[in-house]
C-alpha cells in the first residue's frame, strides 16, 4: 500500500531511500486473497440442507441404523463435491491485475538510470516512459509529452495526452511520444490498484441460495410444530423414547430436500453446456438462474453497444471540393505510423471512397496538442501544397476568407461526434514543412469531417429484444453526456440522463433506497468512474432489481464482480473475464438474449423441482404426523421412507432435462405463492393416502407390514404424478416431457412395482393390488389436473 509523496529528485532517490520507502509502504503490487480449498470444501457442508441431513445421520445412529446413516452422508458428500466442483472455477480478476503490475520500469536512483522490477518502485521515483511501455505505477508528468491509450481502464477509445503536470495510470499503453515523471502512487494505491480491490471485496448473494434457504426453513418450522405435537402425544400417552425416537427420524428425513442442492446445479451445469454451444461461457452458476429473474441492465458503452472504433461519419465540403477531395487531403495529414485512431479512421475511410492519394508526401508534421492540428505538404501535378487538419477554430482562423463554420461544427457535434476541420494550400518553396509557425497565405478551407465511435450493428436489435422479454436497458459510460445520449438514441435505449452525484448520496433510513433509487428514472448516466458503476449496481439490488452489468474494461470488473449477472463481452479484457459471471466469446451482444431465455429454461424447470418437493414434503409430513396420532401406529417405517428418497428425490433429478419454454417476463420466486399452490395439490393427495392406509388396512384385511408396503407404492406414485402435475402450468399433456424424464419414471414405478410385488426390503404385496392402485392414482392425477390450471392462473405462478 502507497501514498503520494514526492520524493523525486534530478539524481532520484538514493537507494537507501528507496528501500526505506519500500519498507514503509510495500511492494508495488497488489494483495492477494487466498483461498483454502479444504475450507472452501468444508462450507459446502454447512447450510440449512446440510444441516436437516447431518441431522438425520445423527438420528440413523442413535436408532442403531448404521447403513440408512451411511446412505445418508454419501448423499451430504455428493451435494458438497458437486457444489464445489463448479464453484472451484475460481475468479482470477485479482491475480490478472497483479500480473499487469508485474513489469520493468526504468527508474533513476543514486544518479543513474537503471531497469527494475516495478514491483520495486517507491512513492517518489523518478521514472521514464516511451512508446510501447505499460505504464508501471501512477505517474506525474515532469518532462515530455505522451499519449497513453487508457481503455482497459477507462472503456473509452479515445487516447489521452499527459504533458508536464499530467498524470498516467498504471496500466495505461503508451502510444506515441517519451516523458519523465514522478511516480505518485503504487500498489494497491494507483487507479488500477484501487480497482483491484474493489473486485476483490464485491460479492452478491444469489437470489437462488435466499429461495433455498426460504424454502428449507418453512419446512423446518412445520417439522418443527410436528415434532411438538407429537412428544407432547407421546407424552400424554405415555409413548417411549424409542418408539418416538424412529418417527422424528422419519419426519426430517421424509421433509429434507436431499436432492434440491444437486438439482439445481445439475440443470444449470446442463444450461451452462447449452450455453458454451451457444458461444457464451458461464463462470458462475448461479448466474444462469440470476439471469432468468434480471430486470434491469446497466451496459456500458464503448466495446459494448459501440464498436470500440471510430470512423468518420459525416463530411461536409466547402467552396469547389468535394467528399473524396475533402477525404484525400485528410489523409494526406495522416500517418498510419502514428496509430492515432483519428488518423487511422479517417485513412479508412479515404480508403473506403476511393480517395486519390497524393503523388509524393514531402513532409509530415504529427498533431500537436499544443497548435491542435497536423500538416503534410505534398507534391501535386509539379507544385507543393500544402494541408493541415485539426481543430475547425484553429484551422477556419489559419484559411484565408473561411466561411463562418460556427454553425455547422455545433450541428455536427450535437451527436457528441469530434469534429476536424481540413484546409490546403500553396506551400512556399522555402519551407515545404511550415511545420510550426503562424498561418501562411493560401490556405482555404476544404470542409469538415465528423468521427465517432459508432454503434454495433446488432444493438439496436439487441435492445428490443432486451425491451420486449421485460428487461431495461440502462447505459453507463465515462464518456460526454452529448456522446452518450446520442449513441442511446440511436440504439433505443432512451435519452434522460441521471447525474453521477446522485450515486454518491447515503441510501435512506436503515440502507432503504431513497426516491430516486427507487425509481433510478434515467436511460443514459454519462462520466462515471469505476467506483460510480459499483454504487449504481448496489443502488438497483437495494430498490429490489436483479441487475445485470455488461462491460469490457477493468473499469467494469467491480461491478460486473457485484452484479447477478456480470457479462464480459468477446473483446473483454482479463480482468473483466474473471470478474464477470458470463463470457460472451462471439463478436456482438445478442447471445445475451440466448443466455436470458435459458436461464428462463432452467427456472421452469426448477420451479417445477421445487413445487413438487412442496407438494411432497405436505403430503407425506402431514401424512406421518397425523397418521400416528389417528391410528396410533406408524404408517411407513424408516426404511421405506429411505426408498421413497430415492424413489422421487433423485428421479425427478432428470426435471434438469425437460422440454420447457421460457416466460416472456422476468422471472421470480414467490414463495408464498408456491406454497399455497402446493397446499392445494398437496391436501386432495393427502386425502388419498389416508384412504390408501385404511382400506388396505381395514377393507383388504393387510397387516400393518403389508399395508406401509402399500402406502410405500402410493406414495411413490404419487409422487410422480406431481411431477407430470406441475411441470405445465396448463393442462399435464400440452407439452411432452423430455425423454429422460419418461425413461426415469418408468423404470421408477417398474422398480417400485418389483419391489413391492416381490416382498425385496418390504412385505410383498399381490401385483394386483399394485396394479389397481396405479390407475386410482391416474384417474385422481387427471381430476387434480383439472383443479389445478384455473389456480395456477389465478395465483399468477407461470
Amino acid at each position: 500500500m502507497s501514498v503520494v509523496e514526492d520524493g523525486a529528485q534530478n539524481e532520484g532517490l538514493p537507494g537507501a531511500e528507496a528501500a526505506a520507502r519500500l519498507a514503509r509502504y510495500g511492494p508495488n503490487e497488489i494483495g492477494t486473497e487466498r483461498r483454502h480449498r479444504v475450507r472452501a470444501l468444508a462450507s459446502r457442508l454447512s447450510g440449512p440442507v446440510p444441516w436437516m441431513l447431518e441431522a438425520a445421520i445423527v438420528l440413523e445412529i442413535a436408532a442403531g441404523k448404521a447403513a440408512e446413516a451411511v446412505i445418508i452422508a454419501l448423499l451430504v458428500v455428493f451435494n458438497a463435491v458437486l457444489s464445489f466442483a463448479q464453484e472451484d472455477r475460481a475468479q482470477g480478476a485479482l491475480a490478472l491485475l497483479r500480473q499487469r503490475l508485474q513489469v520493468r520500469a526504468r527508474v533513476r536512483r543514486d544518479g543513474r538510470w537503471q531497469v527494475t522490477d516495478a514491483r520495486q518502485l517507491v512513492p517518489g521515483d523518478l521514472v521514464h516512459v516511451r512508446l510501447g511501455d505499460i505504464v508501471p505505477a501512477d505517474v506525474t508528468v515532469t518532462e515530455g509529452t505522451v499519449w497513453a491509450d487508457q481503455s482497459v481502464l477507462t472503456g473509452e477509445s479515445a487516447q489521452a495526452q499527459a504533458g508536464p503536470g499530467g498524470r498516467l495510470f498504471a496500466g495505461s499503453l503508451l502510444r506515441r511520444g517519451e516523458a519523465t515523471g514522478t511516480v505518485t502512487a503504487t500498489g494497491a494505491a494507483t487507479y488500477y490498484g484501487r480497482t483491484a480491490e474493489l473486485v476483490r471485496t464485491a460479492r452478491t448473494v444469489s437470489h437462488l441460495e435466499q429461495t433455498i434457504f426460504r424454502v428449507v426453513w418453512a419446512l423446518l418450522a412445520m417439522d418443527g410444530a410436528l415434532v411438538v405435537a407429537i412428544l407432547a402425544y407421546g407424552i400424554v400417552t405415555d409413548l417411549p423414547m424409542r418408539e418416538l425416537l424412529p418417527f422424528v427420524l422419519i419426519l426430517v428425513v421424509a421433509s429434507v430436500p436431499v436432492a434440491l442442492a444437486a438439482t439445481f446445479t445439475l440443470a444449470t451445469a446442463l444450461g451452462a453446456a447449452d450455453l458454451a454451444r451457444a458461444g457464451v461461457l458461464v463462470t458462475r452458476l448461479s448466474a444462469i438462474e440470476e439471469a432468468a429473474a434480471m430486470d434491469l441492465l446497466c451496459t456500458d458503452k464503448t466495446g459494448t453497444i459501440t464498436a470500440n472504433k471510430l470512423s468518420v461519419t459525416a463530411v461536409r465540403p466547402y467552396g469547389e471540393a468535394d467528399v473524396s477531395q475533402v477525404l484525400a487531403l485528410a489523409a494526406a495529414a495522416s500517418d498510419d505510423a502514428t496509430q492515432d485512431p483519428i488518423d487511422l479512421a479517417i485513412l479508412a475511410a479515404a480508403r473506403s471512397a476511393g480517395a486519390a492519394a497524393p503523388a509524393a508526401r514531402l513532409s509530415f508534421t504529427p498533431f500537436d496538442p499544443a497548435i491542435k492540428r497536423s500538416e503534410a505538404v505534398i507534391g501535386h501535378d509539379g507544385t507543393r501544397v500544402r494541408v493541415i487538419k485539426g481543430a475547425p477554430q484553429t484551422v477556419a482562423a489559419l484559411a484565408e476568407g473561411s466561411p463562418e463554420v460556427g454553425g455547422d461544427v455545433a450541428a455536427m457535434a450535437a451527436g457528441g461526434a469530434r469534429v476536424l476541420a481540413v484546409a490546403s494550400g500553396a506551400a512556399p518553396g522555402a519551407a515545404p514543412s511550415g511545420a510550426a509557425g503562424s498561418g501562411r497565405p493560401g490556405l482555404e478551407l476544404a470542409g469538415l469531417i465528423t468521427l465517432a465511435d459508432p454503434p454495433r450493428p446488432d444493438s439496436a436489435a439487441l435492445i428490443a429484444r432486451l425491451t420486449a422479454l421485460g428487461i431495461r436497458v440502462i447505459m453507463v459510460t465515462g464518456d460526454t453526456a452529448a456522446t452518450a445520449e446520442a449513441v442511446a438514441r440511436q440504439v433505443g435505449i432512451g435519452t434522460r440522463a441521471g447525474r453521477t452525484g446522485t450515486l454518491r448520496e447515503p441510501p435512506g433510513p436503515r440502507g432503504r433506497p431513497s426516491a430516486p433509487e427507487a425509481g433510478l428514472d434515467f436511460d443514459v448516466l454519462a462520466g462515471v468512474l469505476p467506483e460510480d458503476k459499483l454504487r449504481l449496481v448496489e443502488r438497483a439490488q437495494r430498490a429490489g432489481h436483479v441487475t445485470g452489468m455488461t462491460g469490457d474494461g477493468v473499469n467494469d470488473a467491480p461491478a460486473l464482480r457485484r452484479a447477478e449477472v456480470g457479462i464480459a463481452v468477446a473483446a473483454a479484457t482479463d480482468v473483466a473475464k474473471s470478474a464477470a459471471s458470463v463470457v460472451l466469446t462471439d463478436q456482438g451482444l445478442a447471445n445475451i438474449v440466448a443466455a436470458v431465455e435459458t436461464g428462463r429454461r432452467v427456472y421452469q424447470r426448477m420451479l417445477t423441482y421445487t413445487l413438487n418437493k412442496i407438494v411432497k414434503t405436505f403430503q407425506v409430513a402431514l401424512f406421518l404426523g397425523l397418521g400416528l396420532l389417528a391410528t396410533r401406529q406408524f404408517v411407513t417405517t424408516p426404511r421405506l421412507v429411505l426408498l421413497l428418497l430415492f424413489a422421487n428425490d433423485f428421479v425427478t433429478m432428470s426435471l434438469a432435462t425437460d422440454n420447457v419454454s421460457y416466460s416472456a417476463r422476468p422471472d421470480r420466486w414467490r414463495v408464498p405463492a408456491l406454497s399455497l399452490v402446493a397446499l392445494g395439490i398437496a391436501a386432495p393427495w393427502l386425502a388419498v393416502s389416508f384412504g390408501t392406509f385404511y382400506v388396505g388396512r381395514d377393507v383388504l384385511g393387510l397387516g400393518l407390514a403389508a399395508t406401509q408396503t402399500l402406502v410405500f407404492v402410493m406414495l411413490a406414485a404419487t409422487g410422480q404424478a406431481t411431477v407430470y402435475l406441475v411441470r405445465e402450468r396448463r393442462h399435464l399433456w400440452r407439452s411432452r416431457p423430455s425423454t429422460w424424464m419418461l425413461a426415469a419414471t418408468a423404470a421408477d414405478l417398474t422398480a417400485v412395482v418389483i419391489l413391492a410385488s416381490l416382498g425385496v426390503l418390504m412385505t410383498p404385496i399381490p401385483l394386483g393390488y399394485v396394479l389397481v392402485l396405479l390407475g386410482a392414482v391416474g384417474v385422481a392425477t387427471l381430476l387434480l389436473d383439472a383443479v389445478k390450471v384455473p389456480v395456477l392462473a389465478r395465483l399468477a405462478v407461470r
